[in-house]
């Protein structure tokens, strides 16, 4: 049966028919595709200008994409603040209702087919791991049934909700210390640059314990205390909070992660103590929730085990040029060229793969300042990764598996990269092989041969807004920041002087 999946949410919108993986933002060229999303920091009256009752992002996407009579199968799953928002005219109550036991429990009526959020999140993970049996935590601010659920080799969910509510807590602490609805991976970044503070922990443990509420005095406390220590706490309460009631929930020796928080990369690399195989998938967050629902549904109704490609965003035609020689391109890295780097298809998920890449040189001290001030125009504090040749990671980084998503932060064994060093001694690698990417995995090692480190540098392509998509925007990137380079598919341009 031939299937059309789509997740229906406040943001992160997305569809998928088993090839195109359609992430509306990439199009809309608004964050997350929500409409009061400002990218700024500080920013302080976000949650003031917030709408909550307009709702007409959500309801065009439903109008145009919730259409069963067009497909032989509808597959769909649910948000929290995005389905109930409009006309439940088209979605039976039984959907609403229902409620999994089990990872392949589903709901079919007529042609439409439905599962639960955190099914989706947990089936994209399992089945995109290639492990033949695997634990599954499922983790993010809000589902539909669930914040949080562990899933044990036998396919059975653990609720955890009531003892894991993270996902929220990291989105409210962003919010209330001005980094923006959604923020929680800014905060991650300055969690580096903090100091553990027992105050924070003890307000992180009232939340907990009193109904995730916090007490009156919430915002003098944290007024009290310095950002950066805040976050460093709330990441060392996230890990705690894993430890005591994830970890025992173990059942087999592999582990796969998705939601949200499962771009928590500190968290992620902590499953590779007690784990052998630690699977994050490219896109774990909402913005894969069509990519996890089709899979149940081709898993369940179709006997079949569909893994999206990590490239399957869209394709369009080069530009006409130079041809970029890859030698020379390294040679202009190595000399301190920054390069926007435009390839084939657009990653699925929210990292920068190495088709939509901003490139430079990780040696270099001063390179985090300079592009964060001059081409992605963000704080200052956040750090930028390093794509690393696979057969090379260990004589850098201190870590036992391949990170093939950028899904795990890990500490640095060497002193020649201190532009991919965060300033707590870490870095969330992306290791590159040729079967992944190989003209990305080829570029690097130009650049290898030039300078002995087999890796470079590797952010987003992106000036304040999403990922770009079309060779129209990396283009008026390329013209309004400072990148030095833009490769196009085979084809480059360069800024004079």
């Amino acid at each position: 049966m031939k299937i059309f999946s789509i997740a229906l949410g406040p943001h992160d919108h997305n569809t998928y028919d088993g090839m195109f993986h359609n992430q509306i933002e990439r199009y809309s060229r608004k964050k997350h595709n929500v409409p009061w999303h400002v990218d700024v920091y500080p920013h302080h009256s976000e949650a003031s200008r917030m709408n909550k009752k307009d709702t007409k992002y959500t309801r065009k996407f439903y109008d145009e994409y919730f259409k069963p009579d067009n497909h032989e199968v509808l597959a769909f799953t649910i948000t929290v603040g995005g389905i109930e928002s409009i006309p439940y005219h088209n979605i039976e109550k039984e959907f609403l209702e229902f409620k999994p036991s089990t990872l392949w429990d589903y709901k079919l009526i007529g042609n439409k087919y439905y599962i639960d959020h955190h099914q989706s999140h947990a089936a994209y993970a399992l089945l995109s791991s290639g492990y033949k049996e695997s634990d599954i935590l499922a983790i993010d601010g809000r589902g539909w049934n669930y914040n949080c659920i562990f899933i044990d080799r036998s396919g059975s969910i653990t609720d955890l909700s009531d003892k894991m509510s993270i996902g929220i807590l990291w989105n409210y602490f962003a919010k209330k210390l001005y980094f923006g609805h959604l923020g929680a991976g800014k905060l991650m970044g300055l969690a580096g640059y903090g100091e553990y503070q027992v105050e924070i922990h003890t307000l992180i443990d009232y939340y907990h314990s009193n109904g995730f509420t916090f007490p009156d005095n919430v915002y003098d406390i944290l007024d009290s205390h310095k950002k950066e220590d805040i976050a460093y706490t709330l990441q060392y309460v996230t890990q705690e909070l894993i430890r005591e009631y994830v970890h025992p929930l173990k059942s087999c020796e592999n582990i796969c992660i998705a939601g949200g928080v499962a771009y928590n990369g500190y968290m992620n690399e902590e499953f590779t103590k007690i784990y052998k195989g630690v699977h994050v998938p490219p896109a774990p967050g909402d913005e894969g929730q069509s990519l996890g629902t089709y899979m149940h549904a081709d898993y369940v109704l179709n006997k079949n085990t569909h893994v999206p490609a990590t490239y399957a965003g869209g394709e369009y035609t080069h530009m006409k040029g130079k041809k970029v020689d890859l030698t020379q391109l390294a040679q202009a890295i190595a000399d301190g060229k920054i390069v926007g780097w435009f390839q084939g298809k657009s990653e699925s998920g929210n990292r920068a793969l190495g088709n939509r890449s901003i490139l430079a040189d990780p040696r270099n001290p001063n390179i985090k300042d300079i592009i964060n001030r001059t081409i992605k125009q963000r704080e200052d504090f956040r750090p930028f990764a390093p794509s690393v040749l696979e057969e090379h990671y260990q004589e850098y980084f201190d870590t036992n598996q391949p990170s093939p998503y950028m899904s795990r932060i890990m500490p640095v064994k060497s002193d020649q990269i201190p532009g991919v060093t965060h300033v707590d001694g870490t870095a969330r690698i992306q290791t590159v092989n040729r079967q992944q990417n190989e003209r990305f995995y080829d570029l690097i090692n130009e650049f290898y041969k030039i300078t002995g480190i087999p890796m470079l540098l590797n952010t987003s392509f992106n000036c304040k807004e999403p990922i770009v998509e079309k060779p129209t925007e990396a283009i008026r990137t390329f013209n309004n920041t400072e990148l030095d380079i833009l490769v196009i598919n085979e084809y480059y341009m360069s800024k004079v002087g």
